[in-house]
Formats: C-alpha cells, structure tokens, sequence
C-alpha cells in the first residue's frame, strides 16, 4: 500500500475479442478486459475496464497477436497506474 493510503492492482485480464481493422492494412485491433481493485479512504472498489487494444503486426499467428495486443495493455496500464500514484500523492500534499 502507498504512504497515502491508496492501492491500485490489476488483478487479471484477457482479450476479449480482436480482428484485422477495417480500412488499415497490417494493424490488428482488439479489446482487453481488465479487473482492477481500487482501494482508497477504507473503501474496496472492484471494477471492469475496457481497453481499445492494436498492434501493427500484419498476417501473423493468434498467438503471435495476442501477446502484441497484450503488450499494448500493458503499456496503457502501466502509464494509468504511474497517473493514478502521481495523482494521489498531490491530493495528500
């Protein structure tokens, strides 16, 4: 847990569902569930998030593709839990 009392952990994800796109050759789109557990103030908050997932990998194998895509999640992840710490910190300030 953070010094200002908030804790943000992924605590699983998949892909949902991903096709080619439809007008950009080589990019593979796609959407990965993720289940996140917030807890901020005592208070337990469980929630879905939707994420638009894509890679430019071209013809390739699933599963090939489902870790590109997985990456990318992972990407945006990352950079809303690096928001999420930065923006509680300030608000304890």
């Amino acid at each position: 847990m953070s010094p200002s009392g908030t804790h943000f952990e992924i605590k699983g994800c998949e892909l949902v569902h991903f096709g080619t796109h439809p007008t950009m050759a080589g990019r593979v789109t796609g959407v990965v569930r993720v289940r996140i557990e917030e807890r901020f103030m005592g208070n337990l908050t469980a929630y879905p998030l939707d994420l638009k997932v894509k890679a430019d990998i071209g013809e390739a194998a699933p599963e090939r593709i489902r870790t590109a895509l997985l990456a990318h999640a992972a990407h945006q992840l990352n950079k809303l839990k690096a928001r999420h710490g930065e923006h509680h910190q300030m608000a304890a300030e």
